[in-house]
């Protein structure tokens, strides 16, 4: 596919985070795009204000004879606009497809992968490129907090840095001058039917697609990276670890404090510096030590990422403050892979002190459910108090077995209880248990988002003098 700025682009679900980044990008670099969504969001109107023409409501007549569409895994074939689109011939392309074909556009394609950590990796990397002025093109999965967007270019951007989503398997199709892998850990399994084998697999055939110039960076903290690793063989390899001293770069003297972490950078064994991030959890000083080396490789100064790196506070629901008043705070994270949880419920322990931790989880996918449902059965241990509901389908068919209320039922926790109903039922429900002083987290990749924010207004609603 080649750079076409007389035909139209329309984004069959462009209020998406994936596809609302390339249709922002698109339109930026002067591109006619067009889109729709079954409702207003954030991301809708933004592009609007670009010029994009959005209409809410999926329907036929959105569809024109000119259009090249741009589709996501999500969309159904019983769409009415893909159905259409298919009636008229019209060209269909995955967003996999136009993320290739905006790479391609620049000097430079930094991609960050892995089972966990891409968004935030993508974001801290974006921010920091903004912050010291080197006008990146980026593609984010989420709102990166301090910028209010998830996607930007320059007429002068030379570098694209993008989130590389291995969920469905189009990982393979890019080609990127610098990829870091966070990690891989078995999950999405409605793709991957073979949990780790058939993910590993996937990575292999993405590797021997790069360019023989491709370097990649290695977390060789994460045991599915090391797999990996010692079953490829090239000399561009990057590793960094918080545990290996043999790392290219790796993390000293950790410190990690309810408001920042901090750490002293060493690159084959030279001290390099000391770095602080506003990133909690030890998780993130993996996320910091990934963009750090992928900085440096490419001619940035420590000194000059230094403060961007502290200033930083994640992405859009990672670890997002979404309520702090009176005592309680709220945090909505996206955590949804027994992996994550864990990490957030750890950085959620430093950061609530001696505060009773409450975790509100509603689990995502009946499939991941079930493929990992022993491990999800020990992600909890450090959260005092834990409500579920239910479970976000995501498309998935019901588990009668494998499903919220059977999972409350069977987690071995003091205090645990199935709440069921909509968000606002949910929220009313748990607001009954709330107490001053709690520290409370949404944990999910679905509308359990809703919640915190809920809360928050019942709670004020209930306080007010």
């Amino acid at each position: 596919m080649d750079v076409n700025k007389n035909k139209s682009y329309h984004f069959i679900a462009i209020g998406g985070a994936g596809q609302s980044a390339l249709a922002k990008i698109l339109a930026i670099k002067g591109f006619n795009v067009s889109g729709s969504d079954m409702v207003e969001s954030k991301y809708t109107k933004a592009l609007e204000k670009l010029g994009v023409k959005v209409s809410i409501g999926q329907k036929k007549e959105n569809i024109k004879e000119d259009q090249i569409i741009v589709l996501s895994s999500a969309i159904k074939e019983d769409n009415p606009e893909l159905i259409e689109a298919k009636r008229l011939n019209l060209p269909l392309f995955h967003r996999s497809d136009i993320l290739k074909l905006i790479s391609e556009q620049y000097e430079i394609f930094i991609g960050f992968s892995g089972t966990h950590g891409k968004t935030t990796t993508t974001s801290l990397c974006s921010y920091i490129l903004e912050k010291i002025n080197a006008h990146p093109a980026y593609a984010s999965g989420g709102i990166i907090s301090g910028l209010d967007t998830n996607a930007n270019a320059y007429p002068d951007s030379k570098m694209f840095i993008a989130e590389l989503d291995e969920s469905d398997g189009t990982i393979i199709k890019y080609k990127p001058d610098y990829i870091v892998i966070n990690n891989l850990e078995p999950d999405h399994f409605d793709f991957y039917k073979n949990g780790e084998k058939d993910l590993l697999n996937q990575f292999y055939k993405f590797f021997e697609n790069l360019k023989p110039t491709s370097e990649i960076f290695i977390n060789l903290d994460d045991e599915g990276n090391r797999s990996f690793l010692n079953s490829i063989k090239t000399k561009n390899v990057v590793t960094y670890s918080t545990k290996d001293k043999t790392a290219d770069y790796f993390a000293s003297d950790i410190e990690l404090n309810p408001m920042y972490n901090s750490f002293k950078l060493y690159y084959k064994g030279e001290l390099k510096g000391e770095i602080k991030t506003g990133l909690i959890g030890i998780h993130n000083i993996s996320n910091a030590l990934a963009v750090v080396s992928v900085l440096i490789e490419n001619g940035f100064k420590l000194d000059e990422i230094k403060q961007p790196l502290l200033e930083f506070q994640g992405a859009k629901r990672r670890f997002e403050t979404v309520f702090n008043n009176d005592g309680i705070k709220i945090i909505d994270d996206y955590a949804h892979h027994p992996t994550e949880i864990r990490a957030t419920l750890s950085a959620a322990k430093k950061q609530a002190e001696n505060k009773r931790v409450v975790a509100i989880f509603q689990p995502h996918r009946y499939t991941r459910l079930k493929a990992l449902w022993n491990d999800f059965l020990t992600s909890f241990d450090l959260a005092d108090d834990l409500f579920v509901v239910d479970t976000f389908s995501a498309g998935d068919k019901f588990d009668i077995e494998f499903n919220s209320e059977n999972f409350a039922k069977t987690i071995n926790h003091k205090n645990v209880k199935y709440v069921k109903g909509d968000m606002e039922q949910d929220a009313k429900e748990i607001s009954k248990y709330i107490k001053k002083g709690d520290f409370i987290l949404t944990i999910g990749a679905g509308d359990v988002t809703k919640i915190g924010h809920l809360l928050g207004d019942i709670y004020e609603a209930n306080h007010r003098n």
